[in-house]
This record gives C-alpha cells, sequence and structure tokens, in this order.
C-alpha cells in the first residue's frame, strides 16, 4: 500500500532532466489490422476499442473486461474508486487513505491478516504486486493474480467486492494501523516535504488541493476511529461512484458473471451526496512560491501557465494532441542542446502540457534545474526559448524528425499489439472511468497517425503555443537550498526576469545537420568459425575470426524487441590509483561526447525515426555493453555497438557542460542526511580505502576528460575477451550475417585480460555506524549480513529462498504486529569476483526512539529461524512465490539475455534457467530454508548503520 504523490503533475522528474518527453502515448491495444480505411472525418468522434468490454451495473458500477494472453495464465484486476483525499472534512484528513489500508487488514470474507495470508499463498507478493494508492481524487487497489484455476479467479473478483463494501473497520484494528500509517507519513519527512508545505498553500491559493494532502498529518492519523472512517466509506465507497477493471488470461463471460454475482447486491446510500470536482482558481497576478531548506541539494523552477482543461473527443482532438507531441519533442530538443553547452542558462530543461492536479486544470510547464543562485537567469532562459518559437517557429528539418520519431513509436505500439502485457491496458481503462479518457485502441490511433500526421504543417505547430503564456493564471514555483552565500531568488527579481525575457529581442534558431552514414562501410567482413547449439533452451553459440564469442536466443516474447548484453574482464581494477577517478567515470565521459563523428546533438538527430540504442559501462571487474533495438534497425544497432569501440571521442565542451551540472549536487550533498549516510555505509564497507571514497568536489576534480578517454579506448582497444548476448525477436542468418560485418571486424590482438582484486573485503564481527543529522523526526536502520560464499546456482536459490521468507516474517513482526515501520525491505545478493561472498541487506524506518526495539525484533526473528526453522505455510508461500515469479519471467526478453550473460561469465550452463530452476523451486523444503538463515544470517558478522536526527539521542547495538 501507499498513497499516491500528490504531485500527479511531475515537477520533479521535470527539474531534474531535460529528457525529450515521449510521443502523445499510443494505446498498447489489440485491435484489427491498419490496411487502407476511408479519410477520417475532423468531427467525428474518437471510437471506444472493441476488444474491450464495457458494462455498467443497475447500481451505477461500472466494469472493463479485457481478453490478454501476455503474461499468460494472469490477470490483472483493479478496484477503482472515484474518492479521494479531496472529499473529506476537516475531521477526515487522511482518511481516505487510511481506508485504503485497512482494505488490508478484515473484510467480510477475509478477516483481520487472512487475506494477505491468503494472496501469498497462491504467489502475490505484497507491495510488489499486491498494492494500492490513494490521491486527491481517487483510490485505486491492485490485484494481480493466477488465472490457472477458476478458484482463484472467482476469489479475485470477491476480494474486489470486499474492499468495495465488505471493509469490517475493526477498532482493534484500526488501532493497529494507526502506527503503520504514521509511518509512512514519517518516511515522506525530509527537506521536499517540508518545501512542498511552504509552496502548496501560494501555488493552489483558494483551492481545496492545498488543504487536503492524501496522508494528512500525524494528528488525524493517530486519532483515527472506526466511526469516522466508517463515515468517509459509507459515503464515497458506493457503486456508481466505482469501476471493476479486469485484463488476462481468462474468460471474459465468467469475469462479467463473477461481477455482476458480487457487485449487483450493493446499493447507493440514500441520499447521495454529490461528487463535485473540486478546482483551482484562475489568479490576475502571478503567484510565486519560494521554498527553501537547508538540506535541499539543488535549485529548479517552474514557471506554469493555467489553462482549461482539454477534451479528446473527436478526430480534431487528436489531431491536436499529435501537433502538441511535436510541439514539445522539438522544444524539449532544443533544451537539451542548449544543455549541453559550457556557459548554458540551466543545468536540465522541459516542458511539458497536461492535468495540473484538478481534473478542470491542464497547465503548459516550463521546467528548469539551475545553479544556485541561478534562478532568474534559468527562469529568463526558458521563457527566451518559448518566445523564439513564437516568433520565428521550428524549422522544418525539426518538424521531420519529430514526425519521423512519433510515427516509429505508434509503430511499434502497433507491432506489439499482440504481445502487449495486461498492466499496459489498465491505466487507460482506470483514465476512461475517472476522466473520460478516450480508448480508441492501436488499430485505429496508428491508422489515425498515418493519416493525420503528414497533414500537419509547420505552421500549425509554430502557432500552437501563442495563446499558452499568459499575463494571467501564472504560478512560478522555486525550490533552492538555504545555503549560506547563496542569496534567496525574490519576487520581484523572478517577475523582473520575466518581464525583462519577455521584452528581449530573439534570433532565429539555426542548425547544422551533419550528411554521411553513421560509420564508413566495411568492405571486408569477417566469418563465424565455430558454430554449435543448446537445442534445450534454443540457444546458438558462435566463435567468430576475431575470437569474439556470440550466444543467440530468438525469441517471440515480443515483436519489436531485440537485447544485447556483451561483457569482458578488466573493469577499472586495471587502472593505478592515480587514475581511478578518471577511470571511473570513462564511460559517462564518452557518453556524452557522441560516437565517431557525431557529437550528441548530431548523433540524435542522425538516430530520428531509428529504435536504436547502445552504452558503455566500466566497472570494478568488468566492461559492458549493453543495448536495445528493433529488429528493422538492426543494421544501425550492429554500427553503434562498433563504434562503441572504435568511435570513442572527447567533446570537452560537453564535460564542461557536465561539469557545471554535476558541480551544484556535489557542492551541495554534504547537506543532505541520506547521502552522509549513504557515503558513510560505502566508506565504512570499503574499509576506508582509497577507491571507497565518495564523489565529492575534491574527487571530482581528479577527473582528466584525456585520460578517462584513453582509458576507455584501453578497455575496449581489444574485443577478443569480449562475449556477446542477443535476445528476441531475431532471424539467425541475418544476426549471422551482421556479427561478420560488424563484431568479426572489431579490433582483436588475442589479448584477454584479467581484474585485478584491489577493493578490500567488508569488515567481519559487530559494527555499528551513527550518522546523527537533519531534523526530520525519523531514523533509518540498515543491517548488512556479509561473509564467504560458494558461488554456485544452488547457493544463489538458497539466498533468493531465504531473503525471500525473511521479507515476509519482517512484514509480519516490524510492521503488522509491532507497527513500528511502514515499509521494512530485504535483499540478498552474490558476487563471485572478486571474491565470493554474500550480502544481505535489511533496511527500515522508523521513529527513533524505536529503533534498538526493531533491531532487537529482527534478531529475534532470525534466532528463531535458525533454531525452528521456517513454518510449513511460509515454505509454501515462499515456494509458490518462486514459482509464479519464474513462470512470467521466463517468456520475458529481459530475463534470458542478462542470466544468459551472467550465467557464461561465470562458467555455468545457462540451460540451468529453466528446467533446473524450476526443479529447485518445487524441492525447497524448511531444513533447506533454515540452513540458509544458518549460512547467510549470521549474527556474529554484521555491521549496522543508524541515521538518526541531530537533536536525537542516538541508541546503542542491539547485540
Amino acid at each position: 500500500m501507499h498513497t499516491r504523490s500528490p504531485l500527479r503533475f511531475s515537477f520533479a522528474a521535470l527539474l531534474t532532466t531535460a529528457s525529450v518527453l515521449a510521443p502523445l502515448a499510443p494505446t498498447p491495444l489489440l485491435a484489427q489490422g491498419a490496411g487502407s480505411t476511408p479519410a477520417l472525418a475532423r468531427g467525428a468522434p474518437i471510437p471506444m476499442d472493441s476488444a474491450v468490454t464495457v458494462g455498467r451495473l443497475p447500481n451505477g458500477l461500472r466494469y472493463y473486461i479485457r481478453v490478454n494472453h501476455r503474461p499468460e495464465k494472469r490477470a490483472e484486476l483493479r478496484l477503482v474508486v472515484n474518492a479521494g483525499s479531496i472529499l473529506e472534512n476537516d475531521q477526515q484528513l487522511g482518511l481516505a487513505h487510511f481506508i485504503e489500508h485497512m482494505a488490508f487488514n478484515g473484510t467480510a470474507h477475509y478477516p483481520k491478516d487472512s487475506l494477505l495470508n491468503y494472496l501469498q499463498s497462491v504467489g502475490v507478493r505484497f507491495g510488489a504486486d499486491l498494492n494500492a494508492s490513494t490521491s486527491f481524487d481517487e483510490t485505486i487497489y491492485m490485484l494481480p493474480i493466477p488465472t490457472d484455476t477458476a478458484r482463484i479467479v472467482r476469489q479475485g473478483i470477491q476480494i474486489l467486492a470486499d474492499w468495495a463494501r465488505g471493509q469490517l473497520l475493526d477498532s482493534a484494528e484500526v488501532v493497529a494501523e494507526r502506527g503503520v500509517v504514521r509511518e509512512e507519513w514519517r518516511s515522506s519527512q525530509g527537506a521536499s516535504e517540508r518545501m512542498m508545505r511552504q509552496w502548496l498553500p501560494v501555488a493552489f491559493k483558494g483551492s481545496r488541493y492545498a488543504l487536503r494532502l492524501p496522508i494528512g498529518n500525524e494528528q488525524s492519523i493517530m486519532t483515527a476511529t472506526p466511526s469516522r472512517l466508517r463515515g468517509f466509506y459509507d459515503t464515497w465507497y458506493r457503486p456508481d461512484l466505482m469501476a471493476v477493471v479486469a485484463v488476462g488470461d481468462f474468460d471474459p463471460d465468467t469475469i462479467e458473471a463473477l461481477i455482476k454475482r458480487d457487485f449487483s447486491g450493493f446499493r447507493n446510500p440514500k441520499p447521495e451526496q454529490p461528487r463535485t470536482l473540486a478546482g483551482i482558481p484562475g489568479n490576475a497576478q502571478p503567484l510565486v512560491a519560494i521554498a527553501s531548506d537547508k538540506e535541499n541539494t539543488g535549485s529548479s523552477v517552474s514557471l506554469i501557465f493555467k489553462l482549461p482543461r482539454e477534451q479528446m473527443k473527436t478526430v480534431a482532438d487528436y489531431q491536436r494532441g499529435i501537433t502538441e507531441s511535436l510541439y514539445f519533442q522539438m522544444l524539449n530538443n532544443r533544451f537539451t542542446e542548449i544543455a549541453q553547452k559550457p556557459d548554458a542558462p540551466f543545468l536540465g530543461a522541459g516542458a511539458s502540457k497536461g492535468d495540473f492536479f484538478a481534473r478542470t486544470v491542464q497547465a503548459f510547464s516550463l521546467n528548469a534545474s539551475v545553479k544556485d543562485g541561478g534562478v532568474e537567469r534559468g527562469v529568463a532562459a526558458l521563457l527566451t526559448e518559448a518566445r523564439r518559437v513564437d516568433q520565428y517557429g521550428f524549422l522544418q528539418s525539426e518538424l521531420d524528425r519529430a514526425k519521423q520519431n512519433l510515427l516509429r513509436g505508434y509503430e511499434r505500439s502497433y507491432d506489439e499489439r499482440d504481445k502487449t502485457s495486461s498492466a499496459s491496458f489498465v491505466d487507460e481503462y482506470v483514465g476512461n472511468f475517472l476522466t473520460d479518457e478516450a480508448m480508441p485502441g492501436i488499430g485505429w490511433e496508428y491508422r489515425a497517425v498515418q493519416q493525420l500526421l503528414p497533414t500537419v504543417t509547420l505552421g500549425e505547430v509554430n502557432t500552437l503555443a501563442a495563446g499558452w503564456i499568459s499575463d494571467s493564471n501564472r504560478v512560478v514555483i522555486a525550490l533552492v537550498p538555504d545555503k549560506e552565500g547563496v542569496a534567496l531568488p525574490t519576487r520581484v527579481g523572478i517577475l523582473a526576469a520575466m518581464d525583462s525575457a519577455a521584452r528581449a529581442p530573439v534570433t532565429p534558431y539555426t542548425e547544422t545537420v551533419m550528411a554521411g552514414g553513421l560509420m564508413a562501410p566495411i568492405t571486408t567482413p569477417g566469418r563465424v568459425v565455430a558454430e554449435s547449439r543448446d537445442s534445450s533452451i534454443n540457444l546458438t553459440r558462435w566463435t567468430l575470426s576475431n575470437g569474439v564469442h556470440v550466444l543467440v536466443k530468438p525469441t517471440d516474447y515480443k515483436a519489436d524487441e531485440v537485447l544485447m548484453s556483451a561483457y569482458a574482464d578488466g573493469g577499472t581494477s586495471l587502472a593505478p590509483d592515480s587514475s581511478f577517478m578518471s577511470a571511473s567515470l570513462a564511460s559517462q565521459v564518452v557518453a556524452l561526447s557522441g560516437l565517431g563523428q557525431f557529437n550528441r546533438v548530431d548523433l540524435a538527430r542522425k538516430l530520428s525515426g531509428k529504435v536504436a540504442s547502445v552504452s558503455a559501462t566500466i566497472g570494478d571487474e568488468t566492461e559492458t555493453i549493453t543495448g536495445r533495438a528493433s529488429p528493422k534497425d538492426l543494421e544501425t544497432f550492429f554500427q553503434l555497438i562498433h563504434l562503441q569501440f572504435t568511435g570513442a571521442r572527447l567533446d570537452t565542451a560537453a564535460f564542461q557542460a557536465f561539469q557545471n551540472q554535476i558541480g551544484p549536487f556535489l557542492a551541495n550533498r554534504g547537506a543532505a542526511p541520506q547521502q552522509v549516510f549513504a557515503d558513510t555505509i560505502e566508506v565504512t564497507i570499503g574499509q576506508h580505502a582509497f577507491r571507497a571514497r565518495p564523489l565529492t568536489p575534491a574527487t571530482f576534480a581528479e577527473v582528466n576528460p584525456q585520460v578517462a578517454l584513453q582509458f576507455y579506448k584501453a578497455r575496449f582497444a581489444d574485443a577478443s575477451g569480449f562475449t556477446f548476448v542477443f535476445v528476441g525477436n531475431v532471424n539467425l542468418d541475418t544476426l549471422k550475417a551482421l556479427s561478420e560485418r560488424y563484431l568479426a571486424t572489431l579490433p582483436a590482438e588475442g589479448h584477454v585480460e584479467h581484474w585485478l582484486d584491489v577493493n578490500p573485503a567488508p569488515p567481519t564481527g559487530h559494527l555499528t555506524r551513527i550518522v546523527r543529522m537533519g531534523t526530520a523526526p525519523k531514523a533509518t536502520t540498515l543491517v548488512l549480513f556479509t561473509g564467504k560464499a560458494s558461488y554456485t546456482p544452488q547457493s544463489r536459490f538458497a539466498l533468493k529462498a531465504v531473503t525471500d521468507l525473511f521479507q515476509i516474517l519482517l512484514d509480519r513482526t516490524l510492521r503488522e504486529q509491532l507497527g513500528g515501520t511502514y515499509s521494512p525491505m530485504t535483499q540478498g545478493g552474490m558476487s563471485r569476483v572478486p571474491r565470493q561472498e554474500y550480502q544481505v541487506l535489511v533496511q527500515f524506518t522508523s521513529a527513533p526512539e524505536n529503533v534498538d526495539t526493531l533491531a532487537s525484533t529482527m534478531l529475534a526473528v532470525i534466532d528463531s529461524l535458525q533454531a525452528r526453522g521456517p513454518d510449513s505455510a511460509d515454505v509454501e508461500k515462499v515456494r509458490e512465490q518462486l514459482r509464479r515469479e519464474h513462470e512470467v519471467e521466463v517468456k520475458q526478453n529481459a530475463f534470458w539475455v542478462s542470466n544468459i550473460a551472467s550465467r557464461t561469465q561465470n562458467g555455468e550452463d545457462p540451460a540451468g534457467l529453466d528446467r533446473a530452476y524450476a526443479a529447485m523451486i518445487n524441492g525447497l523444503t524448511a531444513q533447506d530454508i533454515q540452513a540458509a538463515a544458518r549460512l547467510y544470517l549470521d549474527t556474529t558478522n554484521y555491521a549496522r548503520f543508524v541515521l538518526l536526527p541531530a537533536s536525537a539521542t542516538p541508541g546503542g547495538a542491539s547485540r
């Protein structure tokens, strides 16, 4: 369960990146073919996808049912309640969200914790699968279930019905859940939350959205009562404000019958309280909110221009959406280009248009992350670029590339129409119910784009935003650090910057598009000198004439996806300490610079309309190359791979821009408690070694871009030691020819390198480190168990099994029984190099005074597990979760490419990824988990780290 972020209009993502916005999201739905069809009339309505059954019960409840077979034997179920915190009265603050919690603590058919126990027993994970969210205007319950038995399907719909009208709201359970909800509230405390409390009343002046944060407050949470909860539940949880969404591998008639059976008996209350929509008032004068905090690590600004909400009802509306997508793609490309200049006025910027919290309001937003003290300059730069478009428009070459990219996005979605996962459908159906969002299906959308996109003219795009920036309905939100030596921006200064930008002359945008291909043609390809095949997992192996190894697994899991992973030993372990910092950032330096003859901006232009991306990473002991592509763009894909080896370059201007971007973050990172905490853990586990130093202004100053480039070239100068793994929709003959042309011709001298052991082992025994920093009333505890391990598939499986069971036990004890934390997390892993060792990490937030109690309880859980072993029912939960997880992941390209690569790198047989792993799941016993607990949860060897507020009294280790 989680509270949906109140910031549905996501400033955070826009303020930290200058990424190009995706095209207007194509609907990933199954539909009929995109053949020749009559021209669309602009006034014609957007149709509803015929693959979806939409119905309404006599009591007003709506339902959406769609058959989809990806993944097989699975369904995504949703209960959508058109009610959220905006409907709370003054005595109900936070109770819409509290009710969401109570749905898991007793219903008509599942008293107390029996619901969670049942769902875990059929393989549904709490949090990862089973979840819910509450926002201002709606509450959504998420239930993914297996569908291979009729009983599970029946009970899945019954659970939705219990959430809808069968919550018990038992007094003892309410009291117990207060602590959990308070800990969720506590986990959100910090600099971001404090700054939100500063800007929210200003930006939403006169609106209920400033007064109804879904989480409520500590007092409202701790005084929640069954009667108050019941008042909200009975008023707003009613059939005419609900929808059931079911997408999956099932019989649709059965699902419809079950919905009618379980929901038809519900009645709306009399009299019904009207479900009104809250708004956000207009403002004649600008609303300027300036929020600061001593723990804030960056400066950002958002310029928001409120607009009436536009409907998406007709073909003309759809064409407007296409035009907007083109506009934002081009504008954001310009922002990206500016950010890569050494003297850029912002570190990253982006523009968007969408819903602005209220369902009746949209906004055009310009957002930028800036240097400290640079808010006003950033404001001026954002408006200047928007005005440049208003005055001179875009170039035809920009529009041509944007159209290519947009059309290709729709084409990919259409090609994947039979391979789309059920989870990809549900959000659109939820949107249709809540806001009447159109849902025509990808077949109609692809045909519409094919017809409408060519008709969009440069003039239409250039005039699109003419009325978006106005003198009224302006909102400015600036978030800055409260830092000595840095003056805070002022309302007067920000408005003056806006006024100046509105009057300053602008010049037309120009660009130079480089001609030529990505690389020179290769006239003499290499060849495959050895070939073998493992039919058990359909894996083909080639050895190329230059010594490079290639492994290929063709699949039909996705129609338009090919994934690649390549690896070789070495890494930064081969760099001397004197150049370690340059080596550790070498792949980033090269990525910033482009490839071959193209800088980063030119390379992006050259790849317009292509679906192919490749990136290189240099780790401690390995160098890797990963990538993905469409089968239609495999030659471009292979050229990019080739250039990662042969086309590394240095763009000094781009590196200087990177210095400017990372500089403010490095200068401020010491003010963030969580960052200092993370640095403390890294340095301590790294035994204060030279290479365990955190990234700071001083360590970053050691980076020499020329040294970084040379180290990168050295790591990729000889491809002899590389193995490439390709998984996806590939033709073996095609891939073989491309491998001979582009991989067999990579430079290779036959010199295979080996990593060096340059990092010390983690400390042993008991170790406690306490960091006291910050003002938020919360503590973070991290416990790390480490030790030697036998790196085998069986050992890794045992570690996975015991950590999965440990997660169940911690949820049960720390969260449900004690109410001491919201979301305890445990995870385990093993490494083969430079040593065979394991790590098990446990982390939770809590009240500072509860740190030792929770840590002691965690250790007591371990003691019990080691002494008595797990309960048989819990073992079955783990077995079922592992089984269900494996059923899904073996039908995913990402699973195979990563695991084939890691297994072959470790000298293991990739065939063990399927049947052998399934056998381990089926053979798992309580004794296996008990033995794993004794081995991997070694309470004689762990490090404990605690982050406490600066004013809190530090707690000692429990043992």
